[in-house]
């Protein structure tokens, strides 16, 4: 058997997780935990998992659980990941972790004080063609980098959804703009200042942001994300000679990317990957020892400080902040 995982929550983000850990080399989802206990016993059932606990005190509690995956809304991320960490659980934490630095340290220093992995879940980071983009990039196959533009959005329009809740720190940025501000991270590293805008709805939650990151080398990042729009997914990278375009940049579905240089398009293919399966081997492999985690404190970290940055602009009006 490997990594003995035990899902803390039953929120339908678990899907990709149990269909990731299927053919997951290293990895064995064996418990779900949930408040409710007749309905939690009944996902078990659904998705084939041993066991069904009542608490997510409970299954921090259970000796034959190794690791814990928290899929809580957004605002409980942090206390419950220290509170994994603190019974000896590894933590692999729904993406965002934190809207705050500081919070982000402290879980990595909890996970330090344990001797425990930590990681925070950005699948999108583990597919290939991630690894690809950033290499093609990196190639100056585009030129001198200078833009990048990035978008995130859908509608959510579900009555009392936590991504539309202020106490549990939902909002555009959190749910889905934090892929752009990812991206952009991982093309032209830490923003020195970014600005944002943003339309919010009746907690104060945005529904809508638009931002600019300003990067070192005079490099800009533009984004857009919004809970109120079609479906719509960009990271396009743009050099002093070309352009580098993936078509389904977060979900990794369509594996084509297309690099246009002197008005030519080339077609870069690129095999399916599950982003899912390779974040749960990535994972069990650090917590073997085996690897390192692909997303550690320093990331983790730079993510929070950013989306901080980007909410107190949003917050002033759209005065810049330095992260």
């Amino acid at each position: 058997m490997g990594l003995r995982l035990g899902l803390l929550s039953t929120a339908r983000i678990n899907d990709a997780i149990l269909a990731g850990a299927g053919p997951a080399d290293g990895v064995d989802v064996v418990a779900v935990a949930g408040r409710d206990a007749a309905r939690t016993e009944a996902y078990a059932r659904e998705h084939g998992i041993a066991r069904a606990v009542t608490g997510y005190d409970a299954l921090l509690a259970d000796p034959d659980v190794d690791a814990v995956y928290v899929s809580l809304p957004n605002g409980l991320h942090v206390d419950w990941a220290i509170a994994a960490l603190q019974a000896g659980k590894h933590v692999l934490c729904e993406k965002p972790l934190t809207r705050r630095a500081a919070d982000a340290e402290r879980a990595f220093d909890a996970a330090d004080a344990a001797g425990r992995v930590l990681m925070e879940a950005f699948m999108w980071r583990h597919n290939p063609q991630t690894a690809r983009f950033a290499e093609v990039v990196a190639s100056g196959a585009i030129g001198e980098l200078r833009l990048i533009r990035a978008a995130f959005s859908f509608p959510l329009s579900r009555e009392g959804d936590p991504r539309l809740s202020g106490a549990l720190e939902g909002g555009a940025l959190m749910d889905v703009g934090c892929y752009c501000v990812s991206g952009a991270r991982l093309l032209a590293g830490e923003p020195r200042r970014v600005s944002a805008v943003q339309v919010t709805n009746d907690e104060g939650v945005d529904v809508r942001l638009a931002g600019v990151l300003e990067h070192d080398g005079g490099v800009l990042t533009t984004f857009d994300c919004a809970l109120d729009l079609p479906n719509r997914a960009a990271l396009e990278a743009v050099g002093s000679s070309g352009t580098l375009r993936a078509a389904s940049p977060w979900h990794c579905r369509d594996t084509v990317l297309e690099l246009e240089r002197d008005g030519a398009v080339e077609r870069l293919d690129l095999e399916p990957a599950d982003s899912y399966r390779l974040q749960l081997e990535n994972f069990a492999a650090a917590v073997r020892g085996d690897a390192a985690p692909l997303l550690g404190r320093a990331d983790a970290v730079g993510q929070a400080r950013a989306i901080e940055a980007l909410y107190a602009s949003a917050d002033a009006g759209g005065t810049p902040v330095a992260p």
